[in-house]
């Protein structure tokens, strides 16, 4: 994306871009250090100016993150996002099925917690166990379920920022 060339009535400060995106002032400024925004002009004092492109950007940064996609994906999103036509829309398809699929194993891991916790509260509440239920749940040398770990594989395909 290229940067717009803005007035100074363009500019907002990064209280007032903050206050506009519902992104946290100290976000800001780390997306800017882990490179997922550019850094932003400044004036004469060093303040940081931003105007309508880093307010977009960091409302579609703040949209992707709400969907739970990691850095890394926004990174692609964004980069993809600038990009016109048909390739880019299945780079950005195929970074959503992925993520998709990432999150339908986050919803079943999810559900196993539930069932497990569910079961030791019930125990706990039939008062028909020795000691903690609870505890004894934690307490034991088996995992109470399989983890998941995220492919990221799956970003080498999409150029970083």
């Amino acid at each position: 994306m290229i940067r717009q060339i803005l007035n100074k009535s363009e500019s907002l400060a990064i209280g007032e871009l903050s206050r506009r995106t519902g992104v946290n002032i100290e976000t800001i400024r780390y997306y800017e250090r882990v490179g997922v925004l550019p850094s932003p002009r400044r004036n004469e004092s060093g303040r940081r100016l931003y105007g309508p492109f880093e307010s977009r950007a960091l409302s579609f940064v703040r949209r992707a993150r709400e969907l739970g996609f990691t850095l890394d994906e926004v990174r692609a999103l964004l980069a993809l996002s600038g990009d016109d036509g048909e390739d880019a829309c299945t780079e950005v398809r195929q970074l959503a099925a992925d993520h998709l699929v990432d999150v339908r194993a986050k919803i079943a891991d999810l559900r196993a917690m539930e069932r497990v916790l569910a079961g030791a509260v019930q125990r706990c509440d039939s008062g028909e166990w020795p000691g903690c239920p609870l505890i004894d749940a934690l307490s034991a040398d088996r995992p109470l379920r399989a983890g998941r770990s995220r492919d990221r594989a799956r970003l080498s395909r999409v150029a970083p920022v």
